[in-house]
């Protein structure tokens, strides 16, 4: 059942510590694969991944669902300590955006999410 594997989020990376590409997948993170070069660490950690969803198939074991197949609320909730919540509110209400949205864009990597007009609630 190799069509179940070919969703996993893999990635290839150079390993300074191993001198070789290092395949994983995020779905089995015990798995990983070592080569001389990417397209090599890329295959072999595809088809190692592959076989693993096949034995677990094979002893009634269910594999894990892929990420790209799963659903998300789009909502996680997140701790962090007093004063850093009074900052981003601060920050959020100068640049008239809820605390939501400024958030929601440091995470993606963003900046300046201001905007005329945005909801500045920051509770």
């Amino acid at each position: 059942m190799k069509g179940r594997a070919d969703h996993y989020a893999y990635r290839v990376r150079w390993s300074a510590e191993d001198e070789a590409y290092l395949g994983t997948v995020a779905e089995f993170p015990s798995l990983s694969w070592l080569a001389e070069d990417r397209s090599t660490a890329f295959t072999g950690i595809q088809e190692l991944a592959a076989d693993a969803v096949e034995d677990m198939l094979a002893s009634g074991e269910q594999p894990p669902a892929a990420i790209a197949d799963r659903a998300y609320s789009g909502k996680f909730m997140v701790r962090v300590p007093p004063e850093v919540h009074r900052e981003l509110s601060i920050e959020a209400a100068e640049q008239n955006v809820s605390l939501n949205r400024l958030v929601s864009a440091r995470l993606a990597g963003l900046s300046g999410v201001g905007s005329a007009g945005e909801d500045a609630s920051c509770g």
